[in-house]
């Protein structure tokens, strides 16, 4: 039986010849922290191009496939697919870079940059039509919430949560699916952040990583991309971009609440689900799959569950669970 990088390369070697494909020239260009693999080969005239590998076991490219004809509709940068094998699972695509917004992104050209980005989101959101995408429904909600107890509190804090715990964790995390699903819904990207942005030759930025897309809550990508998960901002900088996209979305007929006081709640909420479920994902990336390298973030993450659960009574609990859970007792600041 051929191995993987065998199969690739026959499937290169059999695309047409105006490529220009060098096979030989193939190298690793990212990894995720999924199934999927990307090289990066040379082309015709200097041309670069990106090769999607994703086991048809492990991962589907219909998804991506379907996703990318959505932004490119939406006038989007993301990459272009010029040819496709679905049954095996391999994808040519356009290569938009070797620098991501993560690499470049410092305080000078910050405003600039994630400026850019929310441009490219309004444009996504406003591309939104209804029944086209997955919903972001409660059971989805629900389950990336409880990868927080299998994973994060069971299996890397060793942790076994009592009664009281439990009722806790489930009154807390009712709390929050109330207002997750109380949003209006748009086209949702699911992992907008800046290493998932790329410093393009086309317009900025640059979109990957969308093949998870969804119809749901409108500020799940805007909490995506603000409070991020290698790289964070003090809390003054994230309102006034906050604020800034509002308004934005406001002026373009987004779904979002009339009163920034409301809609601020809402991203917090929204962010705080996100992070309870990368604390599960991290740890779950490294016991069932050996990728440790992602655990480093995690005290990011439980500074942003800490900070949330802190500024509202009804998150308190939270609070208090994960200083038992971590068996730390932090000093808590407050912005208003």
């Amino acid at each position: 039986m051929p191995d993987r990088q065998s199969e690739r390369q026959q499937w290169l070697k059999s695309l047409p010849s105006r490529y220009g494909l060098d096979c030989q020239s193939e190298e690793p260009a990212s990894a995720d922290a999924s199934f999927r693999s990307y090289y990066r080969l040379k082309g015709e005239g200097g041309k670069t191009y990106i090769v999607m590998d994703a086991p048809p076991a492990k991962e589907s490219v219909a998804p991506f496939m379907k996703v990318t004809a959505l932004f490119e509709k939406a006038g989007l940068n993301v990459p272009h697919i010029f040819e496709a094998d679905e049954k095996a699972g391999f994808l040519l695509l356009s290569d938009l870079g070797r620098q991501t917004f993560l690499d470049v992104l410092n305080e000078s050209n910050a405003r600039e940059l994630l400026t850019q980005a929310t441009d490219s989101l309004i444009r996504w959101q406003t591309s939104t039509e209804e029944g086209v995408l997955p919903e972001y429904s409660r059971e989805l909600l629900s389950r990336e919430l409880n990868l927080f107890p299998e994973w994060y509190i069971a299996r890397h804090r060793q942790t076994e949560l009592n009664d009281r715990q439990k009722s806790i964790l489930k009154i807390c995390f009712e709390r929050i699916l109330q207002n997750n699903l109380a949003q209006p819904k748009v086209f949702v990207h699911r992992d907008f952040m800046p290493r998932n942005l790329m410093v393009s030759d086309g317009p900025l930025p640059g979109i990957l990583d969308y093949q998870d897309a969804v119809y749901g809550p409108v500020t799940y990508d805007i909490a995506s991309l603000l409070r991020d998960a290698f790289i964070s901002w003090n809390e003054e900088f994230v309102i006034d971009m906050t604020i800034r996209y509002w308004e934005k979305a406001r002026a373009a007929g987004l779904p979002v609440a009339h009163d920034f006081g409301q809609f601020w709640k809402d991203v917090e909420w929204m962010g705080l689900q996100r992070h309870l479920k990368v604390l599960g994902i991290f740890a779950r990336i490294n016991y069932r799959d050996g990728k440790p390298k992602y655990l480093a973030d995690t005290p990011r993450f439980l500074g942003y569950v800490r900070q949330t659960a802190n500024r509202y009574d009804e998150l308190r609990p939270l609070l208090y669970l994960v200083d038992e859970i971590e068996q730390t007792v932090p000093q808590y600041g407050y912005t208003f």
